[in-house]
């Protein structure tokens, strides 16, 4: 096996140790075999060694909440002016730019079938390690439900986009369910509440009954699965703990009771702050519906605070970025973001060692670690000074290792 050595780094590995300067990895294989303070000993002959002076070595960052169908500003318009083949071509695009940014594991969480992760494993298309959920869960005027109240037609199943499915009832969402589990899905993904880019809903409602969501919860841990929620609103919330859905994504409206509820039922929580700070920003220019921003809007003037009240109760927090088409190139200004309210290292770990655990991957991703798989990145500068190091990806970050193998290097 191959044997890297990168000396001279600042590493910040993400366990919430403080940096230790001056560090070296060393890389045998896929996997790293050793985390040292100082120059490393014998190498073999054939080593690479990477002087990184004055360089800040982290793990891979992890991207938790992530749709790379989302592949223009309308994720319901995107559905009906696209061909199936081209929404694949574009969200092909767009996993490469992610990997570009840094982030070598991605969560999707709606729209990416097992065969994009397929597709990456197998070295047909770059980009990130992927874990997919298949087809969104939704019911009928639910969050992924694009038909207009005006529309009267039988809602479609989403073949690629933000593909997606309506399924009305226990048994409905139970063969919905169990199908995408046939298909190879890592998790599952109901829309639990109202959403701000549909076009039927209010973003506070709740969506499915408690029977449906237990019916989804029983047939993923069934199978060793577990299932994320789209939700904002406190009865959306406690729906999802009553049936075991073990990951919150948004809970922009969610108050102090509820946090404690969450960190009580251990659930992890995914702010996805960026998406909302870029939609209420550059939405009207890319065509965005006025309806839209509106409850963007009303989503993002609760963001913060939701952020810092589960901060404060302890919740366990990851990091998602949410970000629709030509946004997608902003997933590193989520860390920013969340370092205003959780400080640098606080962002950094929820991008990292939490949404590791999160997805169920702790014993291979998320630190730098000896046994790790050696996802790592090399920025030129200081994260924990500048948070937007990271948005600056094409200059700042000089390195990305994916899987112990080189995939960009600037040094």
């Amino acid at each position: 096996m191959k044997t890297i050595a990168l000396t001279n780094a600042t590493i910040i590995d993400c366990t919430g140790a403080e940096p230790a300067e001056d560090g070296s990895v060393i890389i045998e294989g896929d996997r790293i075999k050793e985390v040292l303070s100082g120059q490393p000993g014998n190498l073999p002959a054939d080593s690479e060694v990477f002087d990184c002076k004055g360089q800040t070595l982290l793990p891979g960052l992890i991207d938790a909440h992530v749709h790379i169908g989302s592949v223009e500003p309308s994720f319901t318009d995107q559905q009906r002016h696209n061909f199936t083949s081209v929404l694949v071509i574009k969200s092909v695009k767009i996993l490469k730019e992610t990997l570009d940014q840094g982030f070598t594991t991605i969560r999707d969480v709606g729209g990416a079938d097992p065969g994009f992760r397929q597709a990456v494993a197998g070295g047909l298309i770059p980009g990130p390690r992927l874990f997919v959920c298949g087809r969104i869960l939704s019911q009928t005027g639910g969050h992924a439900d694009g038909r207009l109240p005006t529309e009267t037609y039988n809602p479609v199943e989403h073949a690629a986009g933000t593909a997606s499915g309506i399924y009305d009832g226990v048994d409905a969402v139970r063969r919905a369910s169990r199908e995408q589990l046939r298909q190879g899905a890592d998790h599952l993904k109901v829309m639990a509440g109202g959403g701000a880019m549909s076009p039927a809903d209010e973003i506070d409602t709740a969506q499915y009954s408690l029977d449906e969501l237990c019916a989804v919860v029983f047939e993923a841990e069934n199978a060793g699965k577990y299932v994320a929620a789209h939700c904002y609103s406190d009865r959306s919330i406690r729906n999802c703990l009553k049936a075991g859905i073990r990951t919150i994504e948004h809970g922009n409206l969610m108050g102090e009771s509820v946090a404690g509820e969450i960190k009580e039922a251990g659930a992890y929580l995914v702010p996805t702050i960026v998406t909302y700070e870029k939609i209420s920003s550059m939405g009207k220019e890319l065509g965005i519906p006025e309806n839209n921003i509106r409850k963007i809007n009303q989503a993002l003037e609760k963001a913060y605070q939701a952020l810092e009240i589960a901060y404060r109760a302890g919740v366990k927090i990851g990091s998602g970025s949410d970000l629709l088409g030509p946004m997608q190139v902003y997933k590193g200004t989520e860390l920013a973001l969340q370092a205003r309210v959780m400080g640098p290292m606080g962002a950094l770990v929820a991008a990292t060692r939490t949404n590791a655990e999160l997805i169920r991957q702790a014993n291979n991703l998320g630190t730098v670690e000896a046994g790790k798989l050696a996802d790592l990145i090399l920025v030129d500068g200081d994260p924990l000074a500048d948070m937007t190091i990271f948005q600056d990806y094409r200059e700042k970050i000089t390195l990305i290792m994916k899987n112990g193998s080189i995939y960009k290097n600037k040094l």
